[in-house]
């Protein structure tokens, strides 16, 4: 059974709701029936006569005592709930869905910044970022052609800690939803000292960080991407290696590397993209790219019931 069959069926397992505040959008309409038809999970398809007035007012009464400290006007919170978005995020914030998908209309900074409001960013790991399951068909690299980019979508320069709880998080995304052992990369330009810079002492922080939270996970850096999943390139370029060129996860250092990765090997290599996965929130939710097809929405929708069970 190939990946993305597994994923599906291991939604199903135990079906979640999901809540899709893009009904007007075709690709949505479509995704939601193959989803409701194959068991996936439970759609709301939140169209306007979903969405009830009581708790609406209450969602922007909750809204507003939780941003009011930044100085927001009551008013102005008013005006961001005819955004069907924000009613989503408050549902599943509530507890009355398991989890939203949204993206297909929406900007990936307007469905992180609902998310992160809404939600909440987790206190064990006091970042929020965004991460793609990556499937090559016919590959050989990372988990049989399965591989977790991050982030490639919140957070655009992390510091040292930042992208150690990036790492840690893909960890358990990996563990969680894929069922594999995680073999962490921190890419750069430069492999195991053959250039020096600020930002490559950020990795080398970032390692130190990862090993002092968790000494059995298997992850090294600096490491350039074909040394990272390239065992041949790997017994050149850095023999002592304990990733052998055998990567599953690869931990960008910055959001405008992990960006453009992402979506050349998406297009280059005809890969399934899923997500961008926001990961580090109280409740699990994902964005989608505003390019995405039926079968990414489905996909989403999949991996979010996943990491809701």
């Amino acid at each position: 059974m190939d990946i993305i069959k597994t994923l599906h069926k291991k939604a199903a397992i135990s079906r979640k709701t999901i809540v899709l505040p893009e009904p007007e959008d075709k690709r949505v309409q479509e995704a939601s029936r193959i989803i409701e038809e194959e068991g996936i999970a439970n759609v709301i398809l939140l169209t306007k006569d979903r969405i009830v007035s009581a708790d609406k007012e209450k969602y922007i009464q909750e809204f507003y005592e939780m941003r009011k400290h930044k100085g927001i006007e009551f008013d102005a919170v008013e005006k961001m709930f005819e955004d069907p978005l924000y009613y989503a995020a408050m549902m599943t914030r509530e507890g009355k869905v398991d989890g939203f998908v949204a993206g297909a209309s929406h900007t990936t900074a307007d469905v992180a910044r609902t998310s992160i409001w809404c939600l909440g960013v987790s206190v064990r790991t006091n970042i929020a970022c965004g991460s793609f399951i990556m499937i090559v068909p016919n590959s050989r690299y990372g988990e049989n052609g399965a591989l977790i980019l991050s982030d490639c979508a919140v957070v655009v320069d992390p510091n040292s800690r930042q992208l150690a709880n990036i790492a840690l998080m893909s960890a358990e995304l990996s563990s969680k939803v894929l069922n594999i052992t995680p073999r962490i990369a921190l890419l750069s330009y430069s492999t195991k000292g053959s250039a020096k810079s600020k930002a490559i002492t950020k990795i080398h922080e970032a390692l130190d960080l990862i090993k002092e939270k968790d000494s059995t996970i298997l992850v090294d850096g600096e490491i350039q991407a074909d040394a990272a999943i390239v065992p041949e390139v790997a017994k050149i370029k850095c023999p002592e290696c304990k990733l052998g060129g055998r990567a599953n996860i690869l931990i960008f250092p910055s959001l405008e590397s992990g960006n453009i990765s992402y979506k050349l090997v998406q297009r280059l290599a005809n890969a399934r993209a899923i997500g961008p996965l926001i990961l580090g929130l109280n409740k699990p939710c994902s964005d989608l790219s505003r390019g995405c097809s039926v079968e990414d929405i489905v996909d989403c929708v999949a991996v979010t019931a996943i990491r809701a069970q």
